[in-house]
């Protein structure tokens, strides 16, 4: 384990102090597991932008279209438990 040195305004040290106490822990172990917290949704936050940059190059390369509505219904379904049908593709419109 590396060590490192992080100065804090005095009232988010008491804040932490606080938080790491009604959470059993010491102010260390809270702040470590913050740290991890954070690290993996910024890990997440990027992989989903990749994922939707990616996205965006395949429809403009003329990947398969979805009506919003069809995948609100489906996804909708999904969250109550059913097993719908999945969406069908739309058919582009020639822009001009």
């Amino acid at each position: 384990m590396a060590t490192t040195t992080l100065k804090l305004p005095e009232g988010l040290k008491e804040h932490i102090a606080a938080l790491a106490r009604r959470a059993g822990k010491s102010p260390h172990c809270w702040m470590v597991e913050a740290l991890e917290r954070e690290a993996a949704l910024t890990d997440l936050r990027e992989a989903f932008l990749r994922e939707a940059e990616q996205s965006a190059r395949d429809i403009d390369a003329g990947g398969p279209l979805y009506a919003a509505e069809d995948v609100h219904a489906y996804l909708a379904a999904k969250a109550a438990g059913r097993v719908p049908r999945r969406p069908t593709p739309i058919k582009r419109t020639r822009s001009r």
